[in-house]
């Protein structure tokens, strides 16, 4: 069997990617958001997901470039401003290196949870912004914490090398040796009795998953619980072009209402699922 969920990650990050969610689920095959608890627009996501009980929503954890829930108990993770550098090794060497900066971690991790459950919306799943859930000490914080908060489910961002070559794509050795690095949050994650993905698709086209390419990874689509995850948003803003400035948001948005991309899914026999 081929099972899809259609996530849309960044929720909460701005108000134009919070309508873009809204519209890839109301008109197109959205089911699944992940949340930034602390995003500049985390407030109208979260008001926009209560008049939507059919998208599921999960922890989208930000501990790199973006704005930490509980600044002042992380004083040696965030800048003057609150938020998280923007370089992913730097951040990871940094907490693989200092207890300190593991204890103030962990603090702002739980701030995250307990701000999702402060919203009353049911956790659906977790996964970390730039996946940075891959870093093993960062993995085991989340999972010991959600386990608090009711944690069921979390995304492993093993994207298949050989499905994109198939698809026309050349993935370099970097994807490969990423593709069997997910074996170790895979591990974690099973062992702590989360569900988890089979495969993910998003990474090597993040930000770029228009129509003919999702038409084409349907045709070439593996079997098991496939998560395929995008960015769209209803038009540019300032945060948008601050972060991603070369990303296709409403591009993405588009082929989340396609047509033809829902009928590629339809001949692959691709299931609609979700995480919980």
């Amino acid at each position: 069997m081929r099972e899809v969920i259609v996530t849309a990650d960044d929720f909460g990050l701005s108000e134009a990617v919070n309508e873009g969610v809204e519209r890839a689920h109301r008109d197109g095959i959205l089911n699944t958001a992940s949340l930034m608890v602390a995003g500049p627009a985390a407030s109208d996501a979260v008001r926009r997901a209560r008049t939507m009980p059919g998208l599921r929503v999960g922890l989208h954890v930000v501990v790199v470039e973006g704005r930490a829930a509980l600044p002042g108990a992380c004083p040696v993770l965030v800048d003057e401003t609150g938020w998280f550098p923007g370089d992913p090794l730097r951040v990871s060497l940094h907490y693989a290196a200092s207890g300190r900066a593991r204890r103030q971690l962990r603090a702002e991790i739980a701030a995250q949870f307990r701000a999702f459950r402060g919203t009353g919306l049911p956790l659906d799943h977790v996964n970390a912004h730039k996946h940075l859930h891959l870093h093993p000490i960062v993995a085991r914080i989340i999972i010991d914490v959600g386990a608090e908060f009711g944690l069921q489910a979390m995304r492993i961002p093993s994207e298949p090398p050989e499905i994109l070559r198939a698809c026309g794509d050349t993935p370099g050795r970097a994807a490969d040796l990423l593709y069997r690095w997910t074996r170790v949050l895979r591990a974690q994650a099973t062992r702590a009795g989360l569900r988890v993905n089979d495969h993910v698709f998003g990474i090597a086209w993040s930000g770029h998953m228009v129509s003919d390419r999702i038409v084409t990874l349907a045709a070439h689509l593996p079997v098991g619980l496939t998560e395929i995850y995008f960015h769209p948003a209803a038009g540019r803003d300032s945060r948008i072009d601050r972060f991603m400035p070369d990303y296709e948001h409403e591009a993405e948005l588009a082929a989340l209402t396609d047509p033809a991309v829902r009928a590629a899914l339809v001949r692959a026999s691709a299931v609609p699922a979700t995480f919980t």
